[in-house]
């Protein structure tokens, strides 16, 4: 209230406003009195403590691609030291004009193999895992640029939700795209025996030098069914915060922008957004909590007995 009558008092007399107030709104208006008394004696703690709290939710938002919402950025303020309620969290944000960012749809990607897919489900829509490196799931998605389209290729650890490997093309050949993903995350990982990789029925995926690769490090080859984007719901979901967080938010000139953008939205993924399926930590927290938890030498045990 007060503020709106500052922002008008150039204008009208503050008498007029308070009146014009109290005839047009039912309760919560203010004297002219009222007002001159409420300035005199300046803002009060809450109203600092508001103005500094919406200033810090504005740069947290920011900061985290403009797609947080409530419970995330209560969370944040939370894990900043910051004594404060959801309900509470909700104004300052109303107050601060930002919102949150639903998810948005994968695009269809998948080009059918022209000849038959041998591989078995071995995942059968249970996307959880016992640790690291014991399931990846893989997809690719598409960016439009001015100069044509670019190629996303993601590689996902599901117990963690970190992207593992990714590679970016202007060109999808049948399996160079995902196999330079996939190369990148046998090359982090510390060990790739027994592990299961899922994803579609992309032709991408089913090709022999593809699979020839997995087969090399051990790696056992897993697909859902036909034309069923539930089998690689994980995969999918990667790829529809990808889209949604990143990519839609603006227009891009061609591959090496798109590049650039991904390798910095990646290492926010995997080290500062907070996943509400991890209990609002990071990828890169939950890996460091297993392996203090877990020595080395149990690993083997867990994935054996998974």
């Amino acid at each position: 209230m007060i503020q709106f009558i500052d922002e008008h008092r150039d204008r009208f007399t503050v008498e007029f406003i308070c009146q014009t107030l109290k005839s047009n709104r039912e309760g919560g208006f203010i004297t002219s009195r009222g007002y001159r008394q409420s300035k005199a004696r300046g803002l009060s703690a809450r109203s600092l403590r508001d103005a500094a709290l919406v200033e810090h939710i504005s740069a947290v938002h920011s900061a985290n691609y403009g797609v947080y919402g409530v419970r995330k950025i209560w969370h944040v303020l939370r894990r900043d030291g910051i004594d404060i309620g959801r309900e509470q969290t909700a104004r300052l944000m109303r107050l601060a004009g930002v919102t949150g960012k639903g998810k948005g749809r994968s695009p269809v990607t998948t080009r059918k193999p022209k000849g038959p897919d041998p591989r078995p489900d071995l995942v059968a829509r249970d996307f959880t895992a016992p640790a690291p490196g014991a399931l990846w799931v893989a997809d690719i998605t598409y960016v439009r640029t001015r100069k044509g389209f670019v190629y996303t290729a993601f590689v996902t650890d599901v117990f963690s939700r970190r992207i593992v490997g990714w590679a970016l093309s202007d060109s999808m050949r049948t399996e160079a795209l995902p196999l330079q993903a996939l190369n990148q995350a046998i090359v982090c990982a510390e060990e790739t025996t027994g592990l299961i990789h899922h994803s579609d029925h992309g032709s991408q995926y089913v090709s022999v030098v593809y699979n020839e690769r997995l087969a090399q490090h051990g790696i056992a080859a897993s697909t859902g069914t036909v034309g069923d984007s539930y089998d690689n719901a994980l995969a999918e979901n990667v790829n529809g915060s990808y889209k949604n967080e990143l990519i839609h938010t603006r227009r891009w000139d061609d591959v090496v922008e798109v590049e650039i953008a991904t390798f910095e939205w990646v290492s926010w993924w995997n080290e500062t957004r907070l996943h509400q399926s991890l209990g609002y930590r990071t990828p890169v927290e939950v890996e460091t909590d297993f392996w203090k938890q877990n020595p080395p030498q149990e690993i083997i045990e867990i994935k054996a007995n998974a």
